[in-house]
């Protein structure tokens, strides 16, 4: 197996205008590919798929606990979440700051989890090696 990279992560979705709406218009991320039941978002590295869920199977959304939670790297996590509750974005959980930096936690209109941190940098070659948090529990 030659696995090189994540290519995207998955969104089995409620309703796709809604997420759609809540990950372009909401969140920022820009359009990449769109197709009547696939959409994918993003510019570069991995990136965010949404596809109507089934009308029959159970939607179990996500738990911090044994869930799937994104991670969004933002500049100010602070600005970042008052500027999603003010276009009425639920919270899961206000902002904790630890050793690594600072996260709060959101919701999707599917109840899945994203996480947005902000993290600390000792060295600043770090910035854009990769993501460096810590679970949102």
């Amino acid at each position: 197996m030659n696995i090189k990279r994540v290519g995207n992560v998955i969104l089995a979705v409620k309703d796709i205008d809604k997420s759609l709406h809540f990950y372009h218009e909401i969140i920022g991320l820009p359009i990449k590919n769109q197709r009547r039941s696939w959409v994918d978002l993003g510019t570069s590295g991995a990136l965010l798929s949404i596809h109507p869920a089934s009308l029959t199977a159970k939607h179990i959304g996500s738990s911090i606990e044994n869930g799937i939670t994104i991670g969004f790297l933002v500049g100010d996590v602070r600005s970042a979440l008052e500027e999603l509750k003010s276009k009425g974005v639920a919270v899961h959980r206000d902002i904790v700051e630890k050793d690594a930096g600072k996260n709060a936690v959101i919701r999707d209109p599917d109840d899945y989890l994203i996480s947005l941190f902000e993290p600390n940098f000792t060295d600043k070659t770090e910035q854009t090696s990769g993501y460096h948090g810590f679970t949102p529990a």
